[in-house]
């Protein structure tokens, strides 16, 4: 048996059944099955109840899991899955005041991390892994295979096995560093190589082997609409523990203990109809923890959406007070026109004289700004404005959208617009000018206030704002 891969193992006991096969996969992932679930549920007996659990799993995918490269990675998975079903309000409870001992730690300036600091944390981040980085980990840590038979597992070569291995400790590393524990790389390595599997109780691997094989046949004949993750009920293991008690003994895989064996398991299927109700309860508080851990899943999905949407509006916000010191500063600079040489003869820009008219005078550009909105010409718009401020519309404005849709939207808000009227015009400098812009139609007291700069012979817009309190 020892010669034979996992899959060989699989294939054996999916096809013929095979005990000493399936026996074989549980004394060579007992281990790492059950320090995973110990360090979830944190209690041995119940970590006993999970790692049974995860073989009788086992025994039910056998077919499916033979095509996998790596087994440890979905037993891990699966242990995971179990342990946080069984124990999810006390893990909770649990990573508060790991969390809070973590702090604690860090704020008294403990530089040493210990397997007490990272053991808590370690399979939840060993979840958030790719299965790809779980699996070089669970090899190489877990499984403490070397680098050579790493490389045969994933078909690379010794090197790229180590370097993804290094990558993957990495990985792990900025993980657990999120949940408060720091940690080299080198001594996260270490710490998990001598601490990460401790040895299952004696006795353990042969009492789960047998439960797993009579667990997943029994259920399988009478329970077919139950799903596979549901472990065998309290009843059903002490009957089948009550076997194990005198099959043990004188060795398991006998012909006398395998019938006896057999035998019991026929007895079990018929003692299954009383108990068919308890299954079905146990498949309704099921499908009832997985509703609301998808129910949590969408609401932390919401927040993490809420948190999003909250920095955005916080980036249009202060743009938007940007805009509002420099509006005041243009209403202010206006309200003092009769200091500076400006224009107060209304200029009538009518629809009908939109066109292209070039950048060379304000009314210009500004003729030539609505003819290419009024086109959708999205090039042509830009064109009259600096480029500093064509970033800042499109930021505010336009942000995400493809060019067709900025162009929709030009064509849009001008399809209404009769006409503009350039109310007043102050010539800031020689080469500035600040013009008060009011659309035909638009409300009493609305009004825009442009801003325009000459640049190497072309006037083009450096800002644009709205304002509809009125004239001051």
């Amino acid at each position: 048996m020892d010669s034979l891969t996992d899959q060989q193992l699989l294939r054996d006991y999916a096809e013929g059944r095979s005990e000493p096969a399936f026996a074989e996969l549980v004394r060579r992932y007992i281990d790492l099955v059950y320090s995973a679930a110990l360090r979830m549920v944190r209690d041995a007996h119940r970590a006993e109840d999970v790692t049974q659990a995860v073989f009788v799993a086992l025994a039910r995918s056998a077919r499916p899991l033979a095509e996998r490269p790596v087994l440890s990675g979905w037993l891990h998975r699966t242990a995971q899955n179990l342990a946080a079903n069984t124990v999810r309000s006390d893990v909770r409870r649990r990573v508060r005041e790991q969390e809070a001992a973590a702090m604690n730690e860090l704020l008294s300036g403990e530089p040493d991390v210990t397997w007490e600091d990272i053991s808590p944390h370690l399979d939840a981040s060993l979840g958030e892994l790719s299965e790809a980085e779980r699996d070089l980990l669970l090899l190489r840590y877990f499984q403490r295979k070397p680098a050579r038979e790493m490389a045969q597992a994933l078909g690379v070569s010794e090197d790229a096995a180590q370097k993804r291995v290094s990558r993957a400790v990495e990985r792990l590393r900025e993980l657990l560093a999120k949940r408060g524990v720091t940690v080299g790389a080198s001594g996260l390595a270490a710490v998990i190589s001598v601490h990460a599997v401790p040895a299952a109780p004696v006795g353990l691997a042969a009492t789960v082997s047998a439960a797993a094989i009579v667990g997943a046949t029994a259920v399988a004949a009478t329970t077919a609409a139950a799903t596979p993750t549901i472990a065998m009920t309290l009843l059903q293991k002490t009957l089948v523990t009550s076997v194990l008690v005198a099959a043990v003994g004188t060795g398991l895989y006998e012909a006398r203990q395998v019938s006896a064996l057999r035998t019991r398991a026929e007895t079990l299927q018929q003692q299954q109809a009383p108990l068919a109700e308890q299954v079905q309860q146990l498949t309704r508080q099921r499908d009832e923890a997985a509703r609301r851990l998808a129910t949590l899943g969408d609401e932390n999905e919401r927040l993490t959406r809420n948190t999003t949407e909250l920095l955005r509006l916080r980036a249009e916000t202060g743009m938007l007070r940007l805009q509002t010191n420099r509006l005041e500063k243009l209403v202010q600079a206006l309200s003092t026109a009769n200091a500076s040489p400006t224009s107060t003869e209304p200029t009538n820009l009518p629809r009908d004289s939109w066109t292209f008219s070039g950048l060379a005078t304000p009314e210009a550009t500004l003729r030539t700004y609505l003819w290419a909105k009024s086109r959708g010409d999205v090039k042509a718009a830009f064109t009259t404005t600096t480029p500093e401020f064509e970033r800042e519309v499109r930021a505010l404005y336009f942000q995400d959208k493809s060019e067709d849709e900025i162009s929709a939207m030009l064509m849009d808000s001008a399809k209404n617009e009769t006409g503009i009227n350039i109310v007043r015009k102050l010539d800031a400098a020689d080469d500035q000018v600040i013009l008060q812009v009011r659309g035909q139609g638009m409300p009493e007291g609305s009004y825009s206030i442009l801003t325009l700069k000459k640049l190497d012979g072309d006037w083009k817009v450096t800002g644009a704002e709205e304002r509809v309190q009125g004239w001051p």
